[in-house]
């Protein structure tokens, strides 16, 4: 085989023992195809976003990936727990409304967000309020002084842990976590130029008496 199709090969089959290795940490009953990673971004309240990222043996999955511009006047922005609750609420109604059977392949193995108990709190509620609740979902809080490493893990009914610090699977929830991190940020950058832009344009129509 031509060496990137080696190589692509061997990224190919580390990746399914990644994700076989997030399935044992997570207690999942197969190997996940598909995790999902939610994160909100806002900077002192202002264009709040909620955003997915998509996982599977392929890498990332950047096509699936998902933003949601916060729409509820009842979530204040920079209330992180409405926020997921808003955003977590419009993923799934709308998922249940486009396949309620549940068998189209765009339904996660695994939902993880990104906070503590807390987040995870909201979630479960969610997930049950929509009769989701066998869907699985844990959180991942950042370490202390948001030290990589030090992430600690949440899950349903069981008491939070870390994982060791070399562990190969916790560099990968690393590294979704940070690609959710970074797309939510982008997201909310482009969101701010926008407002910043009509808000230009409409000084500028205001000047000119329109």
């Amino acid at each position: 085989a031509p060496r990137c199709g080696r190589r692509r090969l061997a990224e190919s089959s580390s990746q399914r023992k990644l994700l076989e290795q997030v399935g044992e940490i997570f207690r999942l009953e197969t190997t996940p195809e598909r995790i999902e990673v939610y994160d909100n971004s806002h900077i002192q309240g202002s264009e709040p976003y909620g955003c997915m990222i998509v996982a599977g043996p392929e890498g990332f999955q950047k096509n699936a990936y998902r933003k949601f511009k916060i729409k509820d006047p009842a979530t204040v922005a920079g209330d992180d727990y409405a926020m997921m609750r808003e955003v977590l609420t419009r993923r799934f109604q709308r998922a249940l409304k486009e396949d309620p059977e549940r068998d189209g392949g765009q339904w996660p193995d695994l939902v993880l967000l990104d906070g503590g108990q807390g987040q995870l709190t909201v979630g479960c509620e969610v997930l049950a309020d929509l009769g989701l609740g066998d869907l699985p979902i844990a959180a991942i809080a950042k370490g202390p002084d948001r030290d990589a490493g030090r992430e600690r893990i949440f899950l349903p009914g069981r008491p939070s842990f870390m994982l060791q610090p070399r562990d190969p699977a916790l560099y990968f929830l690393q590294r979704l976590r940070d690609e959710a991190h970074r797309f939510a940020i982008g997201t909310h950058r482009a969101g701010r130029s926008k407002a910043r832009l009509r808000s230009v344009l409409d000084e500028v129509d205001t000047a000119r008496g329109g």
